[in-house]
């Protein structure tokens, strides 16, 4: 690279041009994508507390709605959440949640892809019921 910005002849000109707009390109590629990797993170952890919800407290209901509702405004997040199950939840029985949400990936002018974000998140319950 050194060389040819020393290169007095003109040769490496179009060589730097061309240099210059590829890494331009990847650095705004980045830009779009780095938002998608970032809220698919948020989904797991989102996915991960409500299971954790539901494994203290032994049940789908209440209790993991209003940590939902927690999560919701503490995330900025509103995906679609379902359960394999709901209702108590014994002890040792396995549940899923699955959140899912639209993420739009937009390139400016040349339009907009929405993506799909799944999480997915299992746990065993950790409560006794007589």
């Amino acid at each position: 690279m050194k060389d040819l910005l020393k290169d007095r002849r003109g040769e490496g000109y179009i060589d730097v041009c061309i240099i210059v707009l590829v890494a331009i390109m990847v650095i705004a590629l980045m830009m779009t994508v780095i938002p998608v990797l970032i809220a698919k993170d948020q989904l797991d952890n989102f996915a991960d507390e409500l299971a954790r919800e539901a494994e203290i407290v032994g049940c789908i209901g209440s209790e993991t709605s209003s940590r939902e509702t927690v999560l919701r405004e503490k995330t900025g997040l509103s995906p679609t959440v379902s359960w394999s199950r709901s209702g108590r939840v014994q002890l040792g029985q396995e549940f899923t949640v699955t959140c899912s949400e639209v993420y739009d990936i937009g390139f400016g002018e040349f339009g907009s892809f929405p993506v799909t974000l799944r999480s997915k998140a299992s746990g065993k319950s950790e409560v006794y019921r007589k």
